[in-house]
């Protein structure tokens, strides 16, 4: 039997890590990283920067075991840990490894170390029990639209599209709860990181932060990912991932017409792509648009060409 052949008929996995640690030539890091993955036959995405490394990837159980080894060999991410989620194939059409200025774009304006400080890390058991307390209040560190399919029962929703929006947010919104116990979470931990080392350098008081984030919450063979709600939205084309393992409520709700949904698409039409939740109905009435009038631009773009 070829190697091809081997691979074909072998199980899938998506690994989700990060880690702020000083590297200091970020592009030569990318360009051997990049060499070593389309070696190895993974593909996803990694952000490497100066402050450190967040990436996810797909492969077969081979290779991505291969991978998780060729890191752990490395000095600098021995303790590196990694989320592994089960995959029927791959979840990225291709492999980017890309140097950047930030693992996660913050844009803070001042010099902040996760590494050295950040709030305190909570077990899900304990994340769990602090979400039943009657004087915690409970943030979302992603973005509007992630929130919007999927979210921790009673979690304040962010007004924000995009992660560098977060600052202003927090100083407009939060101000007058710096002195409360606060919890927050996001997908994988990484964005948590950087939110309460923020939070504590404005002033907070008192913040928590859920070890691994929501992935590593539903994997938990005690809390079984109770008490949160929807789907966990992914970057990768999965989309969503489901994360209670006890009951499944539907937060979401259709674009066009309001019904109870989970289901993530992109408008069809590439100039927008609006990444929007529909029902199957109305997926199939607007032929995967978000609009008439996007379906329109499509189908004149198409007549020119």
């Amino acid at each position: 039997m070829s190697i091809a052949e081997t691979e074909i008929k072998e199980e899938y996995r998506v690994l989700l890590y990060y880690k702020y640690v000083s590297i200091e030539d970020p592009v030569a890091f990318s360009d051997q990283h990049r060499a070593f993955c389309n070696e190895l036959g993974v593909k996803g995405r990694i952000l490497v920067s100066h402050e450190g490394i967040n990436g996810t990837l797909s492969g077969t159980i081979t290779q991505t075991q291969t991978y998780m080894d060729y890191m752990h060999a490395h000095p600098l991410f021995e303790d590196l840990f990694f989320k592994v989620d089960p995959h029927e194939g791959h979840a990225f059409k291709k492999m980017f490894v890309r140097p950047r200025k930030e693992i996660v774009t913050w844009r803070l304006g001042k010099d902040i170390n996760p590494a050295e400080k950040t709030g305190k890390r909570l077990s899900p058991k304990e994340f769990y029990e602090h979400l039943q307390r009657d004087d915690v209040i409970v943030i979302d560190g992603r973005n509007d639209y992630e929130y919007d399919i999927g979210h921790f029962r009673g979690a304040i929703r962010p007004d924000v599209r995009t992660t560098r929006e977060f600052p202003e947010w927090i100083r407009n919104n939060l101000s007058e709860f710096k002195d409360k116990k606060i919890i927050s979470y996001c997908t994988g931990g990484i964005r948590c990181e950087m939110l309460t080392a923020f939070m504590i350098e404005e002033g907070f008081k008192d913040v928590a932060q859920l070890n691994g984030g929501i992935v590593t919450y539903g994997k938990d063979p005690e809390v079984k990912g109770q008490l949160f709600d929807g789907k966990c939205y992914v970057f990768d084309e999965r989309i969503s991932v489901p994360i209670n393992q006890v009951e499944d409520v539907v937060v979401g709700k259709c674009y066009h017409c309001g019904t109870q949904e989970d289901h993530y698409i992109n408008c069809k039409y590439d100039f927008c792509h609006r990444q929007h939740v529909v029902c199957p109905e109305c997926a199939k009435k607007y032929n995967h648009y978000c609009s008439s009038e996007c379906e329109e631009k499509d189908l004149e773009l198409q007549n020119k060409k």
